[in-house]
């Protein structure tokens, strides 16, 4: 098949989609396909360098208008696929979907509502909790209020600290924070406004961080993620050393059951389709919480589906090629 891999993006994630498309390139060519990189962020005025698309430095100005522009152009009129190595706000939420749609492009992952629902954090939580997915209380903060000065007391009356605030709408823990004290929560509050319109605070679930991919309808084996540092923020996410991940993760067989249970649920809620990353807590008395799904989730050497797809027995080009087979049909 002749297969557009869609890369880079105007996200803040722009550098971790760049490092999940150099994988998923080699595992697609592996796989016998012409394969084309497109940076959608740099419309018709695409690298003649294939190595420009993964640089450091981009290649030329970026734009969100150029998404447009190079979707309908010729470049897509014998395209049989369009693989979505994007993340983040344009290329997990909806946007690029809807342009494909129109266009006539099949393309990977799952749909625009879905992606647009699975993207906002608190509609998330708002469906899978209505579907039975235990998920921590939260508050929002909207970028449209004249000020903040009543969230600490919002907190403290309804989870109190420690709490979470990060942009509703980003990824890769992108501005995350951890906020345990009054004078915490403003700047938090604005530091995430900074990525979206909204700030998602949320209550901290102590307890282990786990994550579950979803294959195909089935839960993949359960995943740990220790974080050296404590935290797993955007830092721990993708340095390599940073986090141990432990697969399958240790636990009582009826929680494993009941963890991939509630995967498996909150990936149905929302509609998802071949593929997508749930990701929990689980306290000491083994209490599961969900905290939010991933419809487009990394492909990198340290990301996590992978990780889980190995420990099932699913290569890594196996996994990519079952990712393609399912958008296809």
């Amino acid at each position: 098949m002749k297969i557009a891999l869609l890369l880079g993006g105007t996200s803040p994630e722009r550098e971790v989609s760049k490092k999940t498309s150099k994988s998923i390139l080699g595992a697609l060519r592996e796989l016998g396909h012409e394969v084309i990189p497109i940076d959608p962020a740099y419309g018709l005025n695409q690298p003649k360098d294939e190595n420009d698309f993964f640089a450091e430095k981009d290649y030329t100005e970026l734009s969100n208008k150029n998404y447009i522009d190079i979707i309908n152009s010729q470049l897509f009129d014998d395209i049989d696929l369009a693989f979505l190595a994007l993340h983040g706000r344009w290329g997990e939420d909806g946007t690029i979907q809807s342009l494909l749609e129109m266009r006539g492009t099949k393309y990977t992952g799952s749909g625009i509502l879905t992606s647009s629902l699975a993207m906002d954090k608190a509609m998330t939580k708002v469906v899978i909790q209505h579907f039975g997915v235990s998920t921590p209380s939260w508050i929002v903060a909207d970028i449209n209020e004249k000020d903040f000065l009543e969230y600490p007391q919002k907190i403290k009356n309804q989870f109190g600290y420690p709490c979470i605030i990060k942009p509703n709408d980003q990824g890769s823990s992108v501005s995350l924070t951890v906020c345990k004290f009054d004078a915490d929560v403003i700047p938090a509050i604005k530091l995430a406004l900074q990525f979206s319109d909204k700030a998602l605070i949320e209550e901290f679930i102590p307890g282990r961080e786990l994550t579950v991919a979803v294959l195909d309808g089935v839960a993949l084996p359960i995943l740990e993620i220790v974080p050296k540092g404590g935290l797993y923020d955007y830092e721990s996410k993708y340095t390599s050393g940073k986090s141990e991940y432990i697969v399958p993760a240790p636990m009582p067989e009826e929680v494993r059951i009941d963890i991939q249970d509630q995967a498996v649920k909150a990936f149905n809620a929302v509609g998802c389709k071949c593929y997508s990353r749930i990701d929990f807590r689980l306290t000491e008395e083994n209490k599961e919480y969900c905290l939010e799904i991933n419809t487009l989730p990394g492909m990198t050497s340290l990301s996590l589906v992978p990780k889980a797809a190995a420990a099932a027995g699913i290569s890594f080009v196996e996994l990519i090629d079952r990712i393609v087979q399912n958008a296809v049909k």
